[in-house]
């Protein structure tokens, strides 16, 4: 009883918890209880920072508020893969900024408070943040306080909290910019060089020598004399481990079925041309007809010799030299093309623009308004006329230089308009009087439509390089020897990758390979992956071969680059102690090279750190450099070889000037300033896992 009554005291609690467990086991949808577990794990996190785990939620979440920025920005909700990308990065900068940065900042000292921050707003020390937003900027284009208050007092009028968001950036913005100026001047004022280091520096950058040398090479055959045992070789790992860190990565071999057109789908791309060439060749509505019947929508663009060849080399050829409007069909590889010269002129590459825009009610004035418009007064009567006929005018003034590649949407015409008389162009801003009045000059260009048709694989095709991916995958399915024998009963080829980083999005020259990373970060060693299909265009088997884990490679992973670097040390010691006792007692350069077996060089001009020491071993410099002149010095050992050496002249020159050892210095601190918050990251150990989710 009394062995009862003490499990009962001791142990009641745990008893009562795994009965509590069990009864929730009933009660709890297990999918639920492993959601929990997984949102508590660490596995579902994008990264730590600085000890702060982000949850993917949260980031996430960070994420969708710069995309409404960028929207915001931009005026575009439309996004590439290299734009999600990029307000990916910016998400997570703000993150380092927020738990990393500005921390280690307010520890050096640095604070921005209230009363700063109302200062960089609209005081006597506007952030550029502000100051350089065009929102915040009159029609000259400076900064204006009264449209900042405008757009303040318009916020709270705005439901769609749109404003508000971006306002909220805008201040943090500028604020996390006033921490990195205060730091960074900080930093840069602390970077003092003194005047002997200045002095010291002109000297050693302005004297230069003159020097003899002999050299015997380390030669490339292996002397078996010279052993590494694995004790030095763990005793350098320890006192080096930190150069043999390492991100996480995969070893896999791949093998890979590319899809491929069959000569049926050739000929029928070829055949799909065909039908509608007739069509092609009569149509008044091209823009209609291609984009119901091509690859290629038709451009309203003037193109001139060559600019075509991103196309096609033969459509360019027909267009500029074949002379005929109509072409035959062109095949150029597995693509059938069909060239229509819609119209010739000699049109410039460039012109300058001017405008008067009007919108709203005031757009029907427009035609008014273009009839007393001049070349020579284009601007104030646009002032004088919006005054007398109450006619609020938007925008008056200068666009600028145009191209067809920076083209307000809507100008296309002004590259074929008549200098100096204006035209009334309808946009999407509103009504523009236009007038251009500058032109470079005109080139023959012309308007090319081009009836595209290449070659997509049937579901035939597709299926029989299935057949194949399928019969090889059967043979490789379990483990990584079953992987090698189907490479050779198949007769195919295993791709080697070596150290795959989790954010690596590319396999050789096939983008998008996403998930055969993400299948290799989750299978064991020597496991084989299922088809993996790649874009309908490609399909992959994989094997795992090797994991690397974040932190410390091995000692065993770099055993054999540590057995290379203590082995041509001990080679050079070796060769040093030969070389010595070859020339000992030896009083002139020519003994000693002919003690060494090879012969004496010269070089002019040495500099310790000038681009004219290119070509010399590093550490045969360093030692020359501050030999005694007239003395054999040596043998050292450089990178390549044993060197013996005596420097025969010395010379002092001023081409390194005081300002050349400013500006480097100036460099060196620019290139520090640009690697602290790198070495922020390092010192914190940031773990970035965003790579395992985008």
């Amino acid at each position: 009883m009394a062995v009862l009554e003490t499990i009962r005291v001791k142990f009641g609690i745990l008893i009562t918890v795994l009965i509590a467990v069990a009864l929730l086991s009933f009660i709890i949808d297990p999918n639920t209880l492993q959601s929990v577990s997984s949102s508590m794990s660490s596995k579902y996190d994008v990264g730590e920072i600085d000890g702060k785990s982000i949850s993917y939620v949260d980031f996430q979440s960070d994420v969708e508020k710069f995309t409404t920025i960028n929207e915001i920005i931009t005026g575009s909700s439309v996004k590439s893969e290299q734009q999600q990308n990029a307000i990916r990065e910016e998400a997570w900068g703000d993150l380092v900024n927020k738990y990393l940065f500005i921390r280690n900042a307010e520890k050096a000292g640095i604070h921005v408070g209230e009363e700063e921050m109302l200062s960089l707003i609209s005081g006597d020390m506007i952030s550029p943040v502000f100051s350089q937003n065009p929102a915040f900027c009159d029609e000259q284009g400076n900064f204006s306080k009264e449209a900042l208050v405008e757009f303040i007092n318009y916020i709270n009028t705005d439901q769609t909290g749109r404003l508000k968001l971006y306002w909220d950036y805008l201040q943090n913005m500028a604020k996390t910019n006033q921490y990195y100026a205060k730091y960074n001047s900080l930093f840069s004022q602390s970077n003092y060089t003194a005047p002997f280091m200045l002095t010291e520096k002109i000297a050693e950058n302005n004297n230069t020598f003159d020097v003899e040398f002999v050299m015997v090479p380390f030669g490339y055959a292996k002397d078996s004399t010279i052993v590494v045992s694995d004790s030095e070789i763990k005793k350098y790992y320890e006192d080096h481990k930190k150069f043999f860190k390492q991100n996480a990565s995969r070893d896999i071999e791949y093998v890979v079925f590319e899809v491929e057109p069959s000569a049926e789908d050739i000929a029928a791309a070829n055949q799909a041309l065909v039908e509608v060439y007739d069509e092609f060749v009569s149509a008044e509505n091209m823009r209609g007809f291609l984009l119901a019947n091509s690859d290629r929508k038709y451009e309203d663009r003037w193109y001139k010799a060559g600019e075509l060849n991103s196309v096609s080399r033969a459509v360019n050829d027909f267009a500029f030299t074949d002379g005929a409007e109509v072409s035959e069909v062109i095949s150029d590889g597995n693509t059938f093309y069909a060239v229509r010269v819609m119209e010739e002129a000699m049109v410039p590459d460039s012109v300058f623009v001017r405008h008067i825009l009007l919108q709203g009610e005031n757009e029907a004035k427009a035609d008014s308004l273009l009839g007393v418009v001049n070349s020579r007064n284009f601007s104030t009567l646009a002032e004088q006329y919006s005054a007398d006929q109450n006619t609020s005018v938007v925008e008056r003034g200068d666009i600028g230089w145009m191209t067809q590649n920076y083209m307000i949407p809507g100008f296309e015409s002004v590259v074929t308009a008549t200098l100096n008389r204006p035209y009334i162009i309808d946009t999407q801003y509103g009504k523009h009087i236009v007038e251009v009045t500058r032109k470079s000059q005109p080139i023959a260009k012309k308007k090319v439509a081009i009836l595209e048709k290449g070659t997509v694989p049937s579901k035939e095709t597709v299926n029989s390089y299935y057949t194949k991916a399928n019969t090889f995958a059967t043979k490789a399915v379990g483990k990584y020897e079953n992987f090698q024998n189907a490479v050779k009963e198949e007769g195919v080829y295993a791709h080697p990758v070596n150290k795959m980083l989790e954010s690596s999005d590319r396999l050789g020259a096939i983008d998008g390979t996403k998930e055969v990373t993400r299948w290799a970060f989750e299978a064991k060693v020597g496991n084989v992956s299922n088809i993996i299909t790649i874009n309908n265009e490609y399909f992959i088997v994989a094997a795992l071969k090797g994991i690397h884990e974040d932190g410390y490679a091995p000692v065993k992973e770099v055993s054999s680059r540590i057995k290379d670097i203590l082995y041509r040390e001990k080679l050079a010691e070796k060769k040093v102690a030969e070389a010595s006792e070859k020339i000992a007692g030896k009083g002139s350069m020519e003994a000693v090279a002919e003690a060494l077996g090879t012969t004496v060089s010269t070089k002019e001009g040495v500099a310790f750190s000038s681009l004219t020491s290119q070509g010399l071993d590093p550490k045969f410099i360093g030692a020359a450099s501050v030999a005694e002149e007239g003395r054999i010095c040596g043998p050292v050992a450089g990178n390549i070889g044993v060197y013996v050496y005596k420097v025969t002249g010395r010379d002092t020159g001023s081409f390194y000037t005081e300002d050349d050892a400013k500006a480097r210095s100036a460099q060196e601190a620019q290139y520090m300033l640009q690697s602290l918050v790198y070495t922020m990251m390092n010192d914190a150990e940031v773990k970035d896992n965003r790579a395992r989710f985008y």
